[in-house]
This record gives structure tokens, C-alpha cells and sequence, in this order.
């Protein structure tokens, strides 16, 4: 075969994989007529991916006056992929099939020595989702970490990390393709959080979109067009370090951003001993509030004032269609309700901010889309320069169908 025709059968392959998996159940004369290629094209085509295991039969259609017609779909049980969310505190990783369905989670403490330990921590998490009933450990293709930082791509290290200790001082994903046997990608856990609300988040036709995750830190994801921003060093939507909230140039803002510093965990806990003279934790200081204590209400009002600083910034570069906000502390009804009301105060339009949909699965999602997106190209489009095959989302309920 020729290296014209191979590049042709290629881009026939991942045009009808394409159709497929967006439109199934489908005939074979369908995905012709969608694709343009030829009916003998396509049954060729469609049968080699049957007899791989890859497309399967799911019954005959219906309505048409003559011959009925095979419909195919995807074998979701064909292969696996896993996605892994890597926080400061826990490790969650779930096992999805071919369709996004969530085969099996696990979810861990973070291991507190950082570096090595972390790797080998998802490694094995990674092996006994793989092993749960029903999930298929062999069929392991490829894996997606999320991760509280920049990777650097020469070195595989995570930069701007400070909750995990030692985790730039090693190459992350290359010693998890070592350990796993399995292409591993690494990205910023908020960009997968963004890239999950935007494929799983049922957002209208609106492509752009601003997740700010709050929590221990806070950063930002940005799809425009419905691609991710990363920006030149990959450190596009790193809000914690915007140059207010408290003073940039003290050396400590160096370390945790200005921002950071003043919207989220520790400016709550930090923010609350100051005004009351007692430390209490971020959820109780939540429930503080909530039984009308002014020194806790003051705190998330100061709090909500710089991340509502933050929307009214990202929104005046970018203009998403909507901000959604989530983390475990971004997620919070009572933090919302403030953080409306001083987006409003501070910005001359309207601007729409919704409370995440998926949770603390929204970087899982990410992950699997990316994962999936990935499996596709190297199996049905074999590196095809410039190729892509979007994966069509599952329903939500699909998704977490294994979930913990």
C-alpha cells in the first residue's frame, strides 16, 4: 500500500468511526451518506471494525418500507480508559469504557511524602479500578492526570504546586507510563474541570466558558471556541496569582499567589481567627455564618468580593458565555448568592455564574474526554497529522454510573 493510500484509508477510517460514534445506532448507507465515502468504502470499513471487537451490532431499523438495515455503535466494553484527579488532599480515579461510563472510582488520601509516593499511589489506585467486576484489567489503553499545577512538557514535572510535596522534582507522567504500561497525559486539574463542564455540563450551544475552582487554591480553566486555553508555558487560568487581594510584591506571594491568598482556604480560616480571635475550620465557619454570626459573615463577604474581582477580570479579557463556579468551596450555595451579588456591583453588564453541575467529578470528566479523544486518534485515526474525533459526552447519570 501506498503512503498516499494509507493516509486516505486513515482519514476514511476516522471519518466513519467519527459518524459512528456520534450518530449510532446507524446504518452502513447512513454513515456513506454522512461521509460521503462509498457504500463499499464504508461496509469495508465498518466490517474490519466489527471483526476488531470495536463497532458492535445493536439491532435493525425500523419504519422503512424494504430491506431493513444493521445499525451499529461503539463497543463500549472494547477498552478502557482511566482518568485521575490529583488534588492536595485526595486521589480519585475513575474507569471508563469507550462511551465515558464511569466502570469503577477509588478514591484515596493524597500520600503525604509527595514525589515517588504520589506516582506509586496512582499507579495502584489505576490497577484496582482496572480490576473491579466488570471493568476489564487488560483492557487498560490510556490514562489522563489532572493535577493542582503547570506541567513543565521538558520535564515532566508540576510546577506551581505548593500542596504536593516533591511533585516537581519528578516526571510525573513518564513514570506512570513505566508503571502502568499505558500513554499517560498530565493537565491542569482545572482545565479538565473546565473541559467536563463543557462536555458533560448540558451548557446550550454556548462554546465558551470560565470554570473557577475554589478551594485550597484557586485557578481557572478557559475553553473558547470549545478548545482549551493553555497559553505559551501552559499556565493560562492561573487567577490565584492576580495582583490583588493582597500585596503582590510581599515575597510570600511569590509562593501562593495574591489572590490565593486572600479567596481561598486559609483566607477563610485566617480571616475568621482575625475578626473573632478563634480559628475554626472553612466548614465550620460556613455554619457559622448560617446561624448569623457576623464575624463568619464578614469573612465569606470579604471572600466573595475578591473572587467576584477575579469573574469581573476574566470577564472583561475573554467574555464567556457563562462562569461556572465549583470546588469545595467555590460549590457552596452561600458563597454563590455573594459572589452574584458582587459580580453585579463591580461590573456594567450582565454576567451569567452557575454553580458547577458535575462537582468534584467535573476534572474526572475532563479527563475521560480527553482520554477518549486521545484512545480515538491513535486507534482509528493512526496519527493522522491534524486529525480529531470528537467524543459525543454521555448523559451525566451514564457517567457516574460507577462512581463513588
Amino acid at each position: 500500500m501506498t503512503s498516499q493510500s494509507k493516509i486516505s484509508r486513515r482519514m476514511s477510517q476516522s471519518a466513519v468511526i467519527q459518524a459512528i460514534a456520534n450518530l449510532a445506532p446507524v446504518s452502513r448507507a447512513s454513515v456513506a451518506k454522512v461521509t460521503g465515502l462509498s457504500k463499499q468504502t464504508v461496509s469495508e470499513i465498518v466490517g474490519n471494525l466489527e471483526v476488531e471487537g470495536w463497532i458492535r451490532e445493536v439491532g435493525q431499523t425500523e419504519g422503512h418500507i424494504g430491506r431493513r438495515a444493521v445499525v451499529y455503535e461503539i463497543s463500549p466494553a472494547a477498552a478502557t480508559v482511566a482518568s485521575v484527579d490529583l488534588g492536595g488532599t485526595k486521589v480519585r480515579v475513575a474507569l471508563c469504557d469507550l462511551r465515558g461510563k464511569v466502570l469503577a472510582e477509588e478514591i484515596e488520601p493524597t500520600a503525604p511524602a509527595g514525589g515517588s509516593d504520589v506516582v506509586d499511589q496512582i499507579a495502584r489506585l489505576v490497577r484496582r479500578a482496572a480490576a473491579a467486576p466488570g471493568a476489564g484489567i487488560g483492557l487498560l489503553q490510556t490514562a489522563v492526570v489532572g493535577v493542582p499545577g503547570v506541567p513543565d512538557p521538558k520535564s515532566g514535572a508540576i510546577l506551581m504546586a505548593p500542596n504536593i510535596v516533591g511533585i516537581d522534582r519528578i516526571d510525573l507522567a513518564g513514570s506512570l507510563r513505566e508503571m502502568l504500561g499505558v500513554e499517560v497525559f498530565v493537565e491542569n486539574d482545572v482545565n479538565l474541570a473546565a473541559l467536563g463542564e463543557h462536555w458533560l455540563g448540558n451548557r446550550g450551544e454556548g462554546d465558551d466558558l470560565v470554570f473557577i475552582s475554589v478551594g485550597t487554591g484557586i485557578g481557572a480553566g478557559i475553553v473558547m471556541g470549545g478548545t482549551l486555553l493553555r497559553g505559551h508555558s501552559g499556565a493560562a487560568g492561573e487567577i490565584g496569582y492576580l495582583p490583588f487581594g493582597t500585596d503582590p510584591f510581599e515575597p510570600e506571594s511569590l509562593g501562593t499567589g495574591a489572590l490565593e491568598r486572600a479567596a481561598a482556604t486559609e483566607a477563610i480560616i485566617q480571616g475568621f481567627e482575625a475578626r473573632s480571635g478563634h480559628r475554626l475550620t472553612v466548614p465550620a465557619v460556613f455554619d457559622a455564618a448560617a446561624a448569623g454570626d457576623q464575624h463568619a459573615q464578614e469573612t465569606l463577604d470579604a471572600v466573595s468580593r475578591q473572587i467576584a474581582r477575579a469573574i469581573c477580570a476574566m470577564v472583561a479579557i475573554v467574555d464567556p458565555s457563562v462562569v461556572v463556579i465549583g470546588g469545595s468551596i467555590g460549590a457552596r450555595e452561600e458563597l454563590l448568592a455573594r459572589i452574584r451579588h458582587f459580580v453585579s456591583l463591580c461590573y456594567p453588564r450582565p454576567v451569567t455564574v452557575e454553580r458547577s453541575h458535575l462537582g468534584d467529578h467535573a476534572a474526572l470528566a475532563g479527563g475521560a474526554s480527553i482520554a477518549l479523544s486521545h484512545l480515538h486518534l491513535t486507534l482509528f485515526a493512526e496519527g493522522q497529522s491534524g486529525a480529531r474525533i470528537a467524543v459525543p459526552p454521555p448523559a451525566i447519570e451514564d457517567f457516574k454510573a460507577g462512581a463513588r
